[in-house]
């Protein structure tokens, strides 16, 4: 393919993972790869802006990288050439491989049959990193993602990701030393991490980016593709089709998820004929076929997603089974947005039953717990359990704390789409 400043960023997306792997094999180092694939994406937008045609985008690119790479070992071994105290050892150091040009070093990659984006991640899904900085690093290493973007996506200051980004590399480096890719055994050890961290880049894009206007943020369609490349290289794991049902469930429902005037919509108000419906069958296949083979997260999660998608609407969905699943995933996985969602759950069972003591006993217990952890639960829990509070004001007719509970919101949440639908119900 011939990139051009018009195609420029669907090209990007495929080729980013290619030329970091290709840059972090041949310079042995993942920080080096990062940031002369940066520099080497930014030469080819700027090449491709003056209407020059540059061919294969990857190639390209690795070709840039490494040329930068090499010119900057060679300024440097200059620099250490001028140097007194260095000249002898310099002058005795044999010129190796590292210095031929970027021609003479072809051959197969570590792990070269694996999809770039994979050996990537099982690289950047190191047991020794926190999750955050797993996170951080596989958005800016996998995903191509600049720190400003990267900051938007988590909900935090462009400090704070670079921070976060910086500790990641030096973990990294500092545990495994120059760049390898995982084989066979280790690579299995590794697939709970890496599921993990599709999962995460997965809600980044559910959460946050709505309704994407370019392939570079469509971090949906990413986490769908790495899903696919996950299930080729392990199609018997539960856990790994649970995934993918997931984020086809999710990708499913996503039309119609912002409306004209750029407002999110809520789940409740959704046009479910607007839905994926191949994307749909596809995704309950994958929950069919994980349900056959584990009881993980992923599988209760799809297992979920499932019972949203097929529902004939909000009102017709299987609440009670809904709730029996969130508590199972408690019991695997007890984050706190999963607590949250059961309690949402609860609250839509208790909505959906007739008028009685007990109803109003179960709403009650809802709300007591949605409080608690809007107080003192993780930022992104808490920002969920305030929404819920909010939805359930407005739906047992308290309209003035519904009104109060949603203009606070407005002036808190990350996503334009989540801000203008609490502005609008603020406003009554």
């Amino acid at each position: 393919m011939t990139a051009s400043a018009a195609g420029l960023g669907e090209d990007f997306a495929d080729a980013w993972p290619r030329v970091v792997r290709a840059l972090a094999a041949y310079t042995g180092s993942l920080d080096d790869a990062q940031e002369y694939a940066a520099e080497a994406m930014a030469r080819a937008v700027a090449e491709a802006g003056g209407g020059r045609s540059i061919g294969s985008l990857a190639a390209w690119c690795t070709a840039v990288g490494k040329r930068a790479f090499l010119d900057d070992r060679r300024r440097l071994a200059t620099e250490q050439r001028h140097a007194e105290r260095e000249a002898a050892e310099l002058s005795a150091r044999p010129r190796t491989a590292e210095w031929a040009e970027p021609e003479a070093s072809t051959g197969a990659l570590p792990g070269d049959a694996l999809d770039d984006r994979l050996a990537l991640l099982f690289v950047a899904c190191d047991p020794a990193l926190t999750e955050q900085a797993r996170l951080v690093l596989a958005l800016r290493v996998v995903c191509g993602l600049d720190v400003p973007r990267i900051a938007a996506h988590l909900g935090v200051q462009s400090s704070a990701a670079a921070a976060r980004l910086t500790r990641a590399k030096r973990a990294l480096a500092e545990a495994r030393g120059s760049f390898r890719v995982p084989e066979g055994p280790e690579r299995r050890a590794r697939l709970p991490v890496v599921l993990a961290s599709v999962a995460g880049m997965f809600t980044v894009a559910h959460r946050d980016v709505l309704d994407p206007g370019s392939p570079l943020d469509d971090l949906g369609r990413q986490a769908l593709s790495i899903a696919d490349a996950l299930v080729a290289e392990f199609p018997d794991d539960a856990e790994v089709r649970g995934l993918r049902a997931v984020v086809r469930l999710g990708l499913a429902r996503r039309p119609g998820r912002v409306d004209a005037e750029g407002a999110a919509v809520p789940l409740d108000e959704a046009d479910r004929r607007r839905w994926d419906a191949r994307l749909i069958e596809a995704g309950l296949s994958d929950a069919a076929a994980a349900a056959d083979r584990g009881d993980g997260r992923f599988v209760l999660e799809a297992a979920i997603a499932g019972l949203h998608t097929a529902a004939p609407s909000f009102a017709e969905t299987d609440w009670s089974r809904v709730v029996a699943f969130y508590r199972a995933l408690e019991r695997v996985w007890g984050a706190p947005s999963v607590t949250v969602a059961r309690l949402v759950a609860e609250q839509q069972l208790a909505l959906f039953s007739p008028p009685s003591g007990e109803r109003t006993a179960a709403l009650r217990a809802v709300e007591r717990e949605l409080r608690v952890l809007a107080a003192g639960a993780a930022p992104y829990a808490a920002l969920d359990a305030r929404l819920a509070l909010a939805d359930l004001a407005r739906r047992t007719g308290r309209r003035e704390e519904a009104a109060e509970r949603y203009a606070a919101l407005a002036a808190e949440v990350p996503t334009e789409a989540v801000r203008r639908l609490c502005e609008r119900r603020a406003a009554g």
